[in-house]
């Protein structure tokens, strides 16, 4: 399944001809002219760029603190150790872009990989990571992160609706390898700034097992939100600002973080099964998570290798869904 998802992904998806497509909705469109001639420039533009940095053991305590599956109250504390393989995951707190506060856009997000105006509003949608179990990224070893936009694909444009979805290739490599220790495909969808905020029920999702073979509970606040924020340098609002995200987003409680809940799937799973080698995930982000809920993660092994699972909050509301592939 991982690699079919995984061959779909072209940078023919982006090529002049889909721009040509968007100039022709214009007039079904809210986007005004100009709007339409920058997104169709920034779509055919290259966009490839390349962050350095140094797994520090430094860092990752900083994480393992944070992560209830690591933070000595289930269980021992163990302090990262130089040499030792990065855990699943973990490189979601490294490799981020670095501008100054006045570069960011209004909602303390930053552009680096954003579509233009009025595509001005972000949410992480999901993705897929793929492992190379004989080249690890290794703690203490300084890595590379080669990041390029291979799909955007927009969606209501015809309606009055427009949104875009943009997918990352991120190749993350120590230094001196020949090939990639990681692949990770990203997901957002970024809607326009005038975007109506719409009727925030949650949507239903289907096909979640009956029966649970290991589960994990938590409950994130503020102070996670915060930390999270911190490690990944990620100033967005939605995580941080109570009042903004009441008043501008229409949400009842900050956001938790996808990548957060992204990276507590695979720490459950770890977390039940310590000796697990994973090699492929995929996940999805199916209804806003909230801070003051308590999530259940779940996971059912629907054959040796491959395990599916869920986060639920205590409405009983899904908020991501995921597969690992088990070595």
């Amino acid at each position: 399944m991982f690699a079919r998802v995984w061959g779909r992904i072209t940078r023919s998806k982006v090529g002049r001809g889909q721009a040509r497509f968007i100039s022709n909705m214009s007039q079904r469109s809210p986007l005004d002219i100009e709007e339409i001639k920058t997104f169709d420039h920034w779509i055919a533009s290259p966009k490839v760029f390349s962050l350095e940095a140094c797994l520090h053991p430094d860092h990752l305590s900083d994480l393992f603190i944070t992560l209830p599956t690591r933070d000595g109250t289930r269980k021992p504390f163990e302090t990262p150790r130089i040499s030792a393989d990065l855990p699943y995951g973990h490189h979601l707190v490294f490799f981020h872009a670095r501008r100054a506060e006045p570069l960011l856009r209004a909602d303390g997000t930053d552009e680096d990989a954003s579509p233009p105006a009025p595509f001005l509003r972000r949410m992480w949608a999901g993705g897929r990571i793929k492992w190379e179990a004989k080249n690890p990224l290794v703690i203490g070893q300084k890595a590379t992160a080669t990041s390029t936009i291979t799909s955007v694909e927009k969606k209501g444009f015809d309606k009055a609706n427009p949104k875009v979805f943009v997918t990352q290739t991120i190749a993350l490599s120590v230094e001196g390898a020949a090939k990639p220790s990681v692949i990770e495909e990203r997901d957002h969808v970024y809607f326009p700034i005038f975007a109506e905020k719409g009727d925030r029920t949650p949507r239903a999702v289907t096909n979640i097992p009956a029966s649970v073979d290991f589960s994990f509970q938590y409950r994130p606040t503020p102070v996670t939100l915060f930390r999270f924020s911190a490690l990944t340098f990620n100033a967005h609002h939605i995580h941080l600002d109570k009042e903004y995200t009441l008043r501008v987003e229409k949400y009842p409680e900050r956001l938790v973080h996808g990548p957060l809940t992204a990276l507590m799937l695979l720490e459950t799973v770890v977390f039940n099964h310590p000796k697990v080698r994973i090699q492929t995930f995929e996940y999805r982000a199916t209804n806003p998570l909230f801070a003051h809920r308590n999530l259940t993660i779940n996971g059912v092994w629907t054959s040796e290798s491959v395990a599916k699972l869920w986060c639920v909050d205590e409405d009983g509301v899904v908020g991501m869904t995921g597969l690992v592939n088990v070595l």
